[in-house]
């Protein structure tokens, strides 16, 4: 598979863990997907619109033969199958699917902008993405993933809630 990205994976409306793994699942079950990393799920503030119930997030890492375009098809699709719902700017979901990066691409469509252009500001993007890569550089952005994640101001709002190797710990990252 020749295409690498990240996706970002948030939800806060049902069952919040079951929601995100049936997205990997949907994801993965596309022949021209494969999961190759993912990161620890962690709860999360709610950002944008606050009144609303905290998140569960976290990113994987994927390789593919899928273009980006056809990846953001299917990743709206899987939304739509899992009842996304868009009535509400940074509203609640079921689930949310952001490609963030496709390999070290900048594309600028009327569909899709790639680097994801807000995710530099988030903390609850930020620090699963530096969990799996840290070494990742994001297109257009010239300091290092540490630095970024370093200068950013809401990173009490991410807490760990399952660890990769399955743990459950609820307990706050250290900043």
């Amino acid at each position: 598979m020749e295409n690498r990205a990240f996706i970002a994976l948030g939800s806060n409306i049902g069952n919040r863990y079951d929601n995100i793994t049936s997205a990997i699942n949907c994801l993965t079950s596309h022949s021209e997907i494969k999961l190759a990393n993912y990161s620890s799920v962690y709860e999360t503030d709610p950002v944008g619109y606050e009144d609303q119930d905290l998140f569960l997030n976290m990113v994987i890492e994927i390789m593919t033969d899928l273009s980006a375009l056809e990846l953001l098809e299917f990743c709206l699709k899987t939304e739509l199958e899992l009842g996304r719902k868009r009535e509400l700017r940074w509203g609640p979901r079921t689930i949310d699917l952001d490609i963030l990066t496709f390999n070290q691409e900048n594309i600028e469509t009327e569909k899709l902008t790639v680097p994801h252009p807000r995710m530099v500001e988030r903390s609850f993007v930020m620090v699963p993405l530096a969990e799996i890569n840290p070494d990742q550089s994001i297109p257009g952005v010239d300091k290092p993933l540490n630095i970024v994640l370093n200068e950013l101001h809401d990173k009490e709002g991410v807490r760990i809630w399952k660890r990769k190797n399955g743990e459950d710990v609820f307990e706050p990252i250290e900043s």
